[in-house]
């Protein structure tokens, strides 16, 4: 398997179809050119639109990497019998897990690109390549760059980081691996750095959703506030987005923000992943059942469906499931035929939810319980009957699940709360990171550790 370190030079995708009349286009560039280098303002572009198709690969958003949100919890079963997935269910995660390193792999090759995006984009002589749209190219790569380190720090903790591109195989050979806490802080220093050089929308037009603007770094700190359980910060992060009611809102009902088909980049997204029937998304396949042409390898668990189908709780959220013929359920929110169906990577309905928990936390029950109400409404529900602190985070805890429930938040919500000890009876704290791929552990010679407990 392939590592970070192999990766020489960034791959870039070519505009096939579509001409360069606007490089925030809704629809994905996705045919692969050959190695080149970013040496003027297309290339540049180029290799932007390169670093987003990492991001949305199989092994990365486009299906793998999503898997170790879900299945470690309790809203998703696997249906097969392959021992590489049974050790996510049952947290006896191995070091030499295929699917860790395949997931390792493709969050370091989009760091790769991103570095390579930002470390050459700045020295570019084009005198079309204006400051603002080098900003603008720069800004995404730090953003896509604060995603990917993200997810390595709530799914690994200790790894390592690198800055700069990998010009050789053994260039990165003695990096050692850095603390939870400076992984994050990274993230942070990602994430202002493109707070400074990325813009709002446009006042005329609404955002592009696949494709990071202002705002977008604005939703990732709020969540990475609440991973820091830094409740004002996250509060303020994810207010300064749900202000924009004008880009942002809710759609009713729960279902419009992924069908019909043709609900592709509507206000409830503020950041998703595109697919086109040239570049296909691998959710589908792995969610619809054989009578769909999919091979359902994962679906609703029973408790999942029951809560869904309840509606005192999953109200019209039960559009996330359907049943075959022969009684089989499995989840609906990746059904287009063929497979274009967007990866849902940050909606304004997280961020409501966001702001409610940060409230409660800081005895702000009101405030807490009117946002969490607005998600509730949505789904047809009446308001909560929560009372206090502690109860109110038990059910925003448990709105999270319903609402978000076919998407990566449920095990790394238990995991950053602590509550998997109480809801998984996962009492061991040390499993709450997984395994470093021992492949990584072997190469780095030394100076990358294995988490504890494995």
């Amino acid at each position: 398997m392939k590592t970070y370190r192999n990766y020489i030079s960034v791959f870039f995708f070519l505009l096939a179809t579509m001409s360069c009349k606007k490089f925030l286009d809704v629809q994905p560039r996705d045919s692969v050119s050959d190695e080149q280098t970013i040496i003027d303002k297309t290339s540049a572009s180029t290799a932007l639109r390169g670093v987003y198709r990492k991001l949305a690969a199989d092994n990365y958003y486009g299906s793998l990497f999503q898997t170790f949100g879900y299945l470690p919890g309790d809203n998703v079963q696997w249906t097969g019998s392959q021992s590489v997935i049974q050790q996510f269910i049952t947290h006896k995660i191995s070091a030499d897990n295929g699917n860790l390193q395949s997931v390792w792999s493709a969050i370091y090759a989009t760091i790769n690109g991103a570095n390579n995006v930002i470390s050459k984009v700045p020295v570019v002589a084009d005198a079309a390549f204006t400051a603002a749209d080098r900003n603008q190219v720069i800004g995404e790569a730090y953003f896509i760059r604060a995603l990917n380190y993200f997810d390595l720090a709530r799914t690994w903790g200790n790894v390592q980081i690198t800055l700069t591109p990998t010009l050789g195989a053994d260039d990165k050979a003695g990096l050692k691996g850095s603390t939870t806490a400076q992984v994050y802080q990274q993230v942070l220093s990602d994430l202002n750095a493109a707070d400074s050089l990325l813009l709002p929308p446009p006042d005329n037009a609404q955002p592009n959703p696949v494709r990071a603007n202002r705002e977008t770094v604005w939703a990732l700190k709020a969540r990475y506030y609440l991973y820091q359980s830094n409740w004002a910060q996250a509060a303020f992060y994810a207010s300064k987005v749900i202000s924009n009611t004008k880009n942002y809102a809710l759609q009713k009902p729960y279902s419009a923000f992924f069908f019909p088909a043709s609900a592709i980049a509507t206000r409830e997204s503020v950041f998703e992943l595109s697919y086109s029937a040239t570049y296909l998304s691998g959710h589908r396949a792995n969610w619809q059942p054989p009578a769909n042409g999919g091979t359902r390898q994962w679906a609703p668990s029973d408790a999942l469906v029951t809560l869904l189908n309840d509606p005192a709780i999953g109200g019209n959220r039960n559009a996330l499931i359907a049943k075959t013929s022969a009684g089989l359920w499995y989840g609906n929110l990746y059904y287009r035929s063929p497979a274009t169906d967007p990866a849902y990577i940050i909606r304004i309905a997280e961020l409501y939810l966001i702001r409610a928990e940060a409230a409660a936390q800081q005895e702000k029950l009101s405030l807490a319980k009117t946002d969490l109400d607005l998600i509730r409404d949505r789904a047809g529900l009446l308001p909560t009957t929560a009372a206090g602190k502690e109860a109110l985070l038990l059910a925003i805890e448990n709105e999270r699940r319903v609402e978000l429930a076919l998407e990566p938040h449920r095990w790394f919500d238990l995991a950053r709360t602590g509550r998997a000890a109480a809801v998984l009876n996962i009492t061991n704290t040390q499993l709450y990171l997984f395994p470093i791929p021992a492949n990584e552990i072997a190469l780095s010679k030394g100076n990358l550790k294995q988490n504890d407990g494995y």
